[in-house]
């Protein structure tokens, strides 16, 4: 933002300096009144010149920064969208394997209670007979 700053005033200190210029130099200058008149003339278009010529650069200077920044946002949305993509992708890797570890576990528990009720039917009968 600094550098926009120092070329928008850079340019009001031009135009104040080409102002200041014209006016010594009428002040100064052994010329004539029609002369004088006609060198006014001639500095004003100059300087509307130069004032339009800067003004096209500093437009087109601010189309390529515009250019610039929506790219980089756009690079910005892209990433995002990749790093929400790989940790959805992750969290779906992750919710599958506790998924399957939760199973394994209940095959586990499942596995042991039977085994129980196989040992406690065994054992039961046992004392029975």
């Amino acid at each position: 933002m600094s550098d926009n700053d120092n070329g928008i005033s850079g340019f009001g200190w031009f135009l104040a300096g080409l102002g200041v210029g014209a006016l010594v130099g009428v002040l100064y200058a052994p010329k004539a009144g029609k002369e004088t008149r006609e060198d006014l003339v001639a500095s004003a278009l100059d300087a509307r010149d130069r004032a339009a010529v800067l003004a096209q650069q500093a437009q087109d200077r601010a189309a390529v920064l515009a250019a610039q920044g929506k790219q980089q946002v756009s690079e910005y949305v892209d990433r995002g969208k990749e790093y929400y993509d790989r940790g959805r992708t992750q969290w779906s890797q992750y919710v599958e394997k506790g998924k399957g570890l939760v199973q394994e576990q209940q095959d586990k528990v499942s596995a042991a209670i039977d085994a129980g009720k196989e040992a406690y039917t065994s054992a039961t009968s046992e004392s029975h007979s």
